[in-house]
């Protein structure tokens, strides 16, 4: 038996239990941070948060954005957020605007809701993108030496 066939009771259980979710309002806000591939940055497979942010770390958010790993917002004051709207778009996964802004350090106007300690932001507009600002390529090279797997090990 799957642990997930093993653990459905439990989670239905608890389901029952709980009471029911309420949503929250929402508060505008303007944020200004680097917009981040959260996979990396929060499982630390990559190496730090130092690691997984700036132009070392460009192509593998590319390719996480492209493969619909959420995609978030590193604020000035280290506060993450997770995107689940991006500039007034629908469906944040098929936007391909969220392509071209991968490590862009930008200030967003939008709505931000906090639940259970995550911090989401629907993105309504970007009123300024600097580009690719965090330069840690000159740190890390192209790929950071960690990132790569040990042959012998």
């Amino acid at each position: 038996m799957t642990r997930t066939a093993l653990l459905a009771p439990l989670i239905g259980a608890l389901a029952l239990a709980a009471p029911p979710a309420q949503a929250e309002e929402g508060k505008r806000v303007q944020i200004t941070g680097e917009v981040i591939d959260t996979w990396c940055y929060f499982s630390g497979v990559m190496g730090g948060p130092d690691a997984v942010v700036g132009s070392a770390h460009h192509t593998c958010a590319l390719w996480c954005a492209a493969g619909g790993i959420p995609v978030g917002v590193l604020a000035e004051d280290g506060t993450v957020y997770m995107v689940v709207k991006w500039d007034g778009g629908a469906d944040v996964t098929t936007s391909d605007t969220l392509l071209t802004v991968q490590s862009h350090l930008i200030t967003a106007d939008g709505v931000h809701f906090e639940r259970d300690g995550v911090n989401y932001l629907l993105v309504e507009e970007v009123v300024a993108d600097q580009g690719i600002t965090n330069l840690t390529h000159e740190d890390y090279g192209p790929v950071p030496p960690f990132a790569i797997p040990d042959p012998n090990g």
